[in-house]
């Protein structure tokens, strides 16, 4: 996935450019997201709870499903057009 800084390098830290692409955000609705299916590419906040990222991290690898970091939650709240920070969030089907 390209971002608005044109990096496709995963764990590049830079935020994603969502566009008009499908995205769910938050733990629980990624976990969902990876279970079923749906979910194509991951993003988890490097300031983020290990505790909640952690998890999603490894479902990610074991999916083999492509997952990113971003700076900040502020950022990926942001990119996610969301009042609030986000410590996780994808594109999905």
């Amino acid at each position: 996935m390209v971002t608005k800084n044109d990096c496709i390098i995963p764990n590049c830290g830079k935020v994603p450019d969502f566009g008009s692409k499908r995205i769910v955000v938050g733990a629980k609705q990624l976990k969902k997201a990876i279970l079923s299916g749906a979910a194509r590419q991951v993003f988890l906040a490097q300031d983020a709870d290990p505790a909640v990222t952690e998890p999603l991290e490894a479902l990610c690898r074991q999916y083999e499903i492509p997952c990113a970091r971003v700076r900040s939650m502020a950022d990926l709240g942001k990119a996610c057009r969301i009042d609030v920070g986000a410590a996780a969030a994808a594109t999905v089907d």
